[in-house]
């Protein structure tokens, strides 16, 4: 046989079992080939419609606590409180010894009346002193010891503003403010030490350009059951005017 009779041979050969592969291969479930190059892959296909959301699942189990964040800063003070109650009045003392008595007898008889003995006594430096009335109560007030030779005792003083000066009546009664600013004495303690004699008042008054100043030969304050009435000498010297209104 010729070698181009073999061809054909093994082309129809080749085909015959294509066929039968062909055929068998739905009842064997294998794709048969024949010895032919593959094809191309194909174009890929329309992605499909996404399905329908699930349910939410089962909540998890929470996580363990966080570390603790460094403190704040601390906010600004609060609003001080109302005033409290008044309380009781306590129980009164025991007496005291005979020697006490008589230790303070002694003090108060040998204690400076008034800032004026003070400075007699060598006290020059001005400040707050303890001088006792005649009925040796203790008072402490505020002692002048430079203006116009010193010894006077300062009932009232207004400086920067820091004192409110609008008050009751039993405010100026016993006095208000602060030892290291303003102040006011107390109408009972001045009623109490202008009763102890005569006494001079002079009034020192400052503004940005010039200080000015006005002294009286007397002066006192009667008591509350007066209504504290001022009961002021004639002017002896200064430039603050000679009506009392004006300052």
């Amino acid at each position: 046989m010729g070698r181009t009779a073999q061809q054909t041979l093994l082309a129809l050969l080749c085909l015959a079992a294509a066929v039968c592969r062909a055929d068998d291969e739905p009842a064997t479930g294998k794709n048969s080939k024949c010895c032919g190059i593959p094809g191309p892959l194909g174009y890929p296909g329309i992605p499909g419609v996404p399905g329908m959301i699930g349910p939410p699942g089962a909540r998890g189990v929470p996580g363990a606590p966080g570390i603790p964040g460094l403190p704040g800063r601390p906010g600004p003070p609060g609003l001080p409180g109302l005033p409290g109650v008044k309380g009781d009045k306590g129980d009164p003392g025991l007496p005291g010894l005979k020697e006490e008595k008589a230790l303070d007898d002694l003090v108060c008889k040998k204690a400076a009346k008034n800032c004026k003995e003070l400075l007699a006594r060598g006290h020059t430096l001005s400040g707050w002193y303890t001088i006792y009335s005649k009925d040796c109560a203790a008072m402490t007030v505020l002692c002048d010891m430079h203006t116009d030779g010193g010894g006077w005792i300062v009932f009232q003083r207004r400086v920067d503003g820091s004192v409110d000066f609008h008050r009751d009546w039993e405010s100026y009664k016993r006095g208000f403010g602060c030892q290291g600013t303003e102040f006011w004495l107390g109408n009972d303690n001045i009623h109490q030490l202008t009763s102890l004699g005569k006494n001079e008042l002079r009034v020192d008054l400052r503004n940005l350009e010039k200080n000015y100043f006005a002294k009286y030969e007397s002066f006192s304050i009667s008591g509350e059951f007066q209504n504290y009435t001022l009961v002021l000498g004639d002017m002896l010297e200064g430039d603050a005017g000679k009506s009392r209104t004006q300052f």
